[in-house]
């Protein structure tokens, strides 16, 4: 019999089956988590928080002095939960650089599954609604984002010398991945599912196979 494939491992949902784990802090981190999205920053209430967290109002202004602070935070503990899922995630075990390169992609498209609140990015969606009126939250998201990306730079970096591809950078590289990952999430949010986010995402295996595509020789015709 074939060998069934684990899982994709995926990043805490957050919400009922969280809310009485941890202690407060970590409550409402797992419960801003859940909540922002699905409604959303600005439609986020602290009441809305503490409501998910099991937690009163008390105990929310006690670790945070404000909704942007909570926010802040949230987008760190997204980078530490997330983080680690992915430094440990299988794609790292190919040998070759390209293949840890393309074995991203593919976690990445495995992950797409569910109604968008499970899969979407906690970053993307606050960064999208804040990125003019907290520049606090806006660092905090481009850091997650931005640091992300960083990991995949230096696979990009080998393959791109191997395959000895022109006018590319491994950091531009790695950060279009996440470019093209977070208007997936976007165009999911649009149609209610994961299918147009699979779509982009398999659009992007495509563009990877091209740029590495190693050149064919030429058969010239003998001349007579």
């Amino acid at each position: 019999m074939p060998k069934r494939r684990p899982p994709t491992p995926r990043p805490p949902a957050g919400g009922a089956k969280t809310r009485k784990k941890g202690n407060a802090r970590e409550r409402l981190l797992e419960a801003a988590r859940a909540v922002i999205r699905r409604k959303g920053y600005s439609a986020t209430t602290v009441d809305d928080l503490c409501a998910e967290a099991g937690v009163t109002k008390g105990a929310f202004f006690h670790h945070f002095p404000s909704k942007q602070a909570l926010g802040v935070a949230a987008a760190e503990h997204w980078s530490e939960t997330t983080g680690a899922m992915f430094a440990s995630a299988p794609y790292h075990d190919p040998a070759d650089p390209l293949d840890r390169v393309m074995a991203y992609i593919d976690f990445r498209i495995g992950l797409l599954d569910g109604p968008p609140e499970e899969f979407t990015c906690l970053v993307g969606t606050m960064l999208q609604e804040t990125f003019d009126s907290s520049p606090e939250i806006r660092a905090a998201c481009d850091a997650s984002i931005s640091g992300h990306a960083a990991t995949l730079e230096a696979d990009l970096e080998a393959a791109l010398a191997r395959s000895k591809v022109k006018g590319v950078t491994a950091k531009s590289l790695a950060l279009h991945t996440q470019a093209v990952l977070q208007g997936a999430f976007i165009l999911a949010k649009a149609r209610g599912g994961p299918e147009i986010a699979r779509e982009s995402a398999a659009h992007l295996r495509r563009y990877f196979e091209l740029l590495f595509e190693t050149p064919k020789a030429t058969t010239r015709r003998p001349t007579r």
